[in-house]
């Protein structure tokens, strides 16, 4: 029997290490948020339906703000629809706080106050039935 229910949430943070930033100015590519999200259907199909189920498609996905080495990060997967073995996710990942190095202050960073969103999307997920 499933778990699962509309406006169920999921939420993980992570740092995002400088090994992962691909561009100047520790810019890290798109991918990194969807492999992010990726892991937030997992754990949501686990709790709700006891298996990791699979990615099935993306309906969209959008780019909002950069991502870069150094920033935490929030990620969070809500259940918008439920269908039998099937589940509509929408995601979002927000910088929560993000790294300032500087010569001076190698270790600088800082809490943003709001959270800014850098990466949404929607997707399916499909489970066993």
């Amino acid at each position: 029997m499933s778990g699962a229910e509309v406006g169920l949430r999921i939420v993980h943070r992570r740092y995002v290490p400088y090994s992962h930033a691909h561009y100047a100015g520790h810019l890290v590519d798109g991918a990194y948020s969807l492999g992010l999200f990726g892991d937030v259907a997992t754990e949501m199909c686990i709790r709700t339906d006891g298996d990791e189920g699979l990615f099935a498609s993306y309906s969209d996905v959008q780019f909002r703000a950069p991502l870069r080495a150094g920033d935490v990060v929030e990620v969070s997967a809500e259940i918008v629809k439920v269908g039998s073995r099937s589940r509509v996710l929408d995601f979002a990942v927000h910088v929560v706080a993000r790294g300032e190095a500087t010569e001076e202050a190698p270790g600088a960073a800082r809490v943003l106050d709001p959270p800014l969103l850098v990466t949404t999307a929607t997707g399916t997920v499909v489970v066993p039935g």
